[in-house]
């Protein structure tokens, strides 16, 4: 683990037990064998389609989760005991998708923010927990006067700004970001990922930012690795994976961006994919994303292949990219 990474993941399984009839039970693969790395004041972006494991790669990595197999190793640590979980999440936070289910009703912003104070005995009195939860809100745009009202009371980009608050009341190092701003309107996504790059700068955070819009991911990620049915299948920095992107997915992935110059856009052919994802339940033998790929061959059904470095950087899960034009 080189001195700049600040988290790595190494082979990491997430299994759900899944009831299929009166006694038997089948394992629903939400996360395979995934393995990658966050340097120290980088954001890694996470993209895939709905339901690819992405979101729970977030959570198995601050152990709301307990992972079915794998390491996690944090600042050169591994996270094994419970000792180890506690430290790990004074260190870590999360935002959470929808602004409008992870806030508690009956507790007023002060006390939203000042819960992980609470946890984690953060403070020596209460004006010390006051003075840090006012200035945890204006880091975040909020006004002071908004302390003793209800998360009902606010918009959803403001409820947003809140579980953001939350997330840094612990001073983090590291922060995993779940679809912050998909159900957010356009016009307060900007406002909220712009903010976001400005907490990073300011706090010097580290992020994993999952998300399925591609434009977002764009904006804010320095890497972006993409999901496929809990696999990893592509890793590269944010430039080289949307210039050269190399797996069949991740190609189709780059063609549904929209472009904002027409004549681009025009000449721009996109690849629609045939067929549905298949149930994780039942996952097609070899490369999940066989059922669907054009370039499928007998090769992609006896083995997954191998998320190898194909170029500096560059890594890829692919019996034959170097055959797709």
């Amino acid at each position: 683990m080189s001195q700049d990474t600040l988290v790595e993941v190494k082979h990491l399984k997430e299994y759900f037990n899944i009831t299929t009839g009166m006694f038997s039970s089948k394992p629903l693969k939400a996360v395979d064998d995934v393995s990658f790395s966050i340097r120290r004041g980088e954001t890694l972006g996470l993209v895939g389609e709905s339901g690819c494991g992405k979101t729970t790669v977030g959570r198995t990595l601050l152990h709301l989760y307990k992972p079915t197999a794998g390491e996690i190793w944090f600042d050169g640590k591994k996270i094994e005991t419970k000792k180890d979980i506690l430290e790990y999440r004074r260190k870590s936070a999360m935002v959470f998708q929808d602004p409008y289910s992870s806030l508690n009703p009956r507790m007023t912003v002060a006390d939203i923010i000042g819960e992980p104070l609470d946890v984690h005995k953060m403070y020596s009195s209460s004006q010390e927990r006051q003075e840090r939860i006012l200035d945890l809100m204006a880091k975040v745009g909020l006004n002071s006067e908004h302390a003793n009202r209800y998360a009902h009371e606010f918009s959803g980009g403001q409820r947003q700004r809140i579980g953001i608050a939350r997330a840094l009341a612990v001073n983090p190092q590291f922060v995993v970001c779940d679809e912050p701003v998909s159900a957010l309107d356009v016009s307060i996504q900007a406002q909220v990922i712009n903010m976001f790059d400005e907490l990073q700068d300011q706090l010097d955070l580290t992020y994993l930012f999952i998300a399925h819009d591609l434009l977002v991911v764009r904006h804010i990620s320095d890497r972006i690795a993409v999901m496929y049915l809990g696999k990893m299948v592509e890793l590269a920095d944010a430039k080289e994976i949307y210039d050269h992107p190399l797996h069949p997915y991740t190609k189709s992935l780059m063609s549904a961006v929209p472009l904002p110059d027409p004549k681009k856009a025009r000449e721009n052919k996109r690849i629609v994919l045939s067929g549905d994802i298949p149930s994780p339940l039942n996952a097609p033998s070899g490369c999940p994303f066989r059922t669907r790929c054009p370039y499928a061959s007998e090769a992609c059904a006896a083995s997954m292949p191998e998320f190898k470095e194909v170029s500096s950087g560059h890594f890829v899960a692919c019996h034959n990219f170097g055959h797709i034009g």
